[in-house]
């Protein structure tokens, strides 16, 4: 298994109370799947990949990737946040530059691995361009483009495409779902937003909250080609809707 997540646990100390942030959760992940994590605000989804990404240690279970426990973040991987994080006195070849330039690429190669995974995300023409001339669009491109260049193991991304407006959010979710068949990386990927998810993943971890914790784990049987539009599509996004409107707290199998 590349992934395991065993009975893990989450607590947090605020306001002199004890807050439980993950609550025994256990999933395991496959090689180049694409796994969404999916639920409302509060259900520990992001606390969950903050912990598989090394930014954070449980407080009880494990994580582990490839058989190693995760006690740090880890130079082969990489996490996409919603705010970009680009540098704005970097025009954007250096700005996906940025991790090969960690990574002692020789300037010359630097230059030539930028421009694929640029010309990969539909910014071909734009290397000289500073993040200030770039729509919000354009920049999370870039940031997916600069992840992509170090070429990781897994890809994290939290809400990524939260701050964009629909047409654009849209295009970058074809976009993002076709370098994943073409890159063949493990995905995880944070969102509340049901179709989102039903779009994106090959499995989608169902989340509920107080105390955070896994509610269903949903193949979604739609293939790599995706039609928002479709019976089937539909069917599926209404499926994963009543899961949250179930009333149990426990586990629930469900196979749609």
């Amino acid at each position: 298994m590349y992934i395991e997540i065993k009975d893990a646990c989450k607590n947090y100390v605020q306001d002199g109370k004890e807050f439980t942030a993950l609550d025994h959760v256990s999933l395991n992940i496959e090689k180049g799947e694409f796994i969404c994590l999916l639920g409302p605000s509060g259900c520990g989804k992001s606390t969950l990949l903050n912990a598989l990404a090394g930014f954070e240690r449980v407080s009880g279970g494990s994580v582990k990737i490839d058989g190693k426990e995760v006690t740090a973040p880890s130079i082969n991987n990489i996490t996409i946040f919603q705010n970009y994080g680009l540098l704005p006195w970097r025009n954007v070849l250096r700005n996906v530059e940025l991790g090969l330039e960690s990574k002692k690429v020789p300037k010359e190669k630097r230059a030539e691995i930028a421009k694929k995974y640029l010309e990969l995300v539909g910014l071909s023409g734009y290397e000289k361009r500073y993040p200030k001339q770039l729509s919000g669009g354009q920049q999370q491109r870039v940031a997916i483009a600069r992840g992509l260049a170090v070429d990781p193991d897994i890809i994290f991304m939290d809400e990524p495409f939260g701050a964009l407006d629909a047409i654009t959010r849209m295009k970058l979710q074809e976009d993002i779902l076709r370098i994943s068949r073409e890159e063949k990386k493990t995905i995880i990927f944070v969102t509340h937003d049901i179709e989102e998810a039903v779009f994106l993943a090959d499995r989608i971890v169902v989340m509920m909250a107080d105390p955070g914790r896994i509610k269903s784990v949903v193949k979604v049987p739609l293939g790599d080609h995706r039609d928002r539009t479709s019976e089937n599509f539909l069917y599926v996004r209404d499926k994963i809707f009543d899961l949250f409107n179930m009333k149990s707290n426990e586990y629930i199998e469900y196979i749609i």
